[in-house]
């Protein structure tokens, strides 16, 4: 089941079409795509039973996040060995690093996005999870089971901002207007052979600058659910950032930064792409 945000309202995705699903549920489920994710197990069990209508063309210039306004979001960092290597840090053990993004950074999937003046901006393709039922405390063997579905991400920031000052400022530096798209829909993990296993990738202007498979992430999403739901609830709707592989600006010699005029496309495999022009 894919699941979309199409100009602002909830949308089932058929091919390549859109049904709405506040007009087809007859007012059952509201037009905010953020809002069901507190009626998920319910929505699941109607969108898998109800004989749906063909639904409307879109296009991609269309589509929002599938979770526009979370109520937690959570990045993980260090989450892949060669990227834990390349940015001179040790393989995390127990716990990896965690920070936010604001919701002021949530965009869709096709957007342009502000280079700010000075700004050394950076990329990070990542497996972006939405969760889909309170989870406190749940074992790492039922962690899919709290998982709505899966979408794709890039973790933009500002390396000048990240670093300045007595202390790192990661989320902040992070949160820039629209340095969190994420799309082009929410995909559920029966759709996947594997959800363990999906090959991720992003180019820079035709260039390849990361690719890898999520098999490689040091802590995968069961254990993310785990993890985080120890220390605190997780809400549905919730959005977990999972980690991006080697391959970022930052870590290269000499450092590549985002530039007006670059066009940055972000992959998982099963899911789609991301498509990010850059402005000044």
């Amino acid at each position: 089941m894919r699941i979309a945000n199409v100009d602002g309202r909830l949308a089932l995705v058929r091919g390549d079409r859109a049904v709405d699903v506040e007009k087809a549920s007859g007012g059952e489920f509201a037009a905010d795509p953020q809002a069901v994710y507190a009626h998920w197990a319910r929505f699941r069990a109607w969108a898998e039973g109800v004989e749906l209508p063909d639904g409307e063309p879109f296009a991609a210039e269309d589509l929002g996040s599938p979770a526009p306004a979370p109520a937690q979001v959570f990045g993980i960092g260090l989450n892949y060995r060669d990227h834990a290597g390349e940015s001179g840090f040790e393989v995390p053990e127990g716990l990896p690093p965690v920070f936010t993004k604001f919701r002021s950074s949530i965009a869709g999937p096709v957007t342009q996005v502000r280079v700010p003046e000075g700004g050394n901006i950076d990329w990070e393709v990542e497996l972006v999870v939405v969760i889909g039922a309170e989870a406190r405390d749940v074992p790492r063997e039922q962690g899919w089971d709290y998982v709505a579905g899966l979408t794709v991400g890039q973790d933009l920031s500002d390396r000048l901002a990240q670093f300045q000052g007595p202390a790192p400022q990661f989320s902040l530096a992070k949160s820039l207007p629209g340095f969190g798209p994420m799309g082009p829909w929410l995909v559920t993990p029966d759709e996947f052979s594997d959800p363990d296993d999906l090959a991720l990738r992003c180019s820079l202007n035709g260039e390849e600058m990361q690719s890898s498979r999520t098999k490689e992430l040091i802590f995968p999403v069961s254990a993310l659910v785990a993890r985080l739901s120890s220390l605190l609830p997780l809400h549905p709707g919730d959005v977990i950032f999972t980690g991006t592989p080697a391959g970022v600006g930052l870590s290269r010699t000499p450092p590549r930064w985002l530039v007006p005029g670059d066009v940055l496309v972000s992959e998982v495999e099963g899911i789609g792409t991301l498509r990010q022009t850059f402005v000044a």
